[in-house]
Parts: C-alpha cells; structure tokens; sequence
C-alpha cells in the first residue's frame, strides 16, 4: 500500500467511470482498477456498474477471496473523503389511498350473496301466502 495518504473527493472519482480509466470506491478506499479490467474474472462490465458509488456492497456480495483481497493493495490510490460522498437513499414506497373494504366489488358480492337467497325465499312466502286458497 502507498505511504501517502491521498484524500480524494467522489465528484473527482466519480469522473473515473470508463474502461480506460476506472477507478472504485471499496470501504472508504479508492482503487484505480484501471490495469486490472481485462483480467477481471466478472469482467469490465461488473467494474464498470460500480463506478460513480460507494461500492463496498458490490465488493462485498460476490464473496471475494482472500487472494482477491489482497490484490486490492497494488491499485490503492487514496482514500475517500467520506463528508463528499452523497448520503444513500433508502427507498420509499409510494403512498397508496387505504385500503377501504367496504367499498370493494369483493364486499358487494358477499352482500348479494347473502341478501338474494334471502329475497327469494320471501318472495316465495309471500307468493304462497296469497295463492294459498282457505
């Protein structure tokens, strides 16, 4: 690892997103991974969806070796100053009107259900009780 500490900003990192210049942000350290592109197992693409964010989470899923790990040593080239980085959005689900049983096609089905066996049968008494002769 260098001996000089470099503090670098995300705007200045940000700007490294391409194949001939990309440069990744792993646990507050940034890595410019630039000459490992072609030998990266994943491949370029996956080095490439991580520029531009902290990508320590990225890092992290795939499950890296320790060899891999210790590979990051020779492409250290600073760290990052933690107060430019952009706070991360958690995600928020859109507001949605509450869920009002009683006004669903569902509830008026249960309701019919009930009331026209109901209305049949005293049709069906009425019907009988005037055309009941004495």
């Amino acid at each position: 690892m260098s001996s000089d500490r470099k503090v670098l900003s995300f705007e200045e990192v940000s700007k490294h997103n391409k194949t001939k210049d990309c440069w990744l942000i792993i646990s507050g350290k940034v890595y410019d991974v630039t000459p490992f592109m072609d030998d990266h197992p994943g491949g370029d693409e996956v080095l490439l969806s991580s520029t531009g964010k902290d990508a320590t989470n990225d890092f992290e899923d795939v499950g890296h070796s320790d060899t891999a790990r210790d590979m990051m040593d020779k492409y250290f080239i600073g760290e990052i100053d933690s107060s430019s980085v952009p706070a991360t959005r958690t995600y928020v689900a859109p507001q949605q009107p509450a869920y009002n049983q009683d006004k669903t096609p569902e509830f008026i089905i249960k309701i019919l259900q009930f009331l026209v066996p109901i209305l049949i049968l005293g049709l069906a008494l009425v019907v009988r009780h005037y055309t009941k002769k004495d």
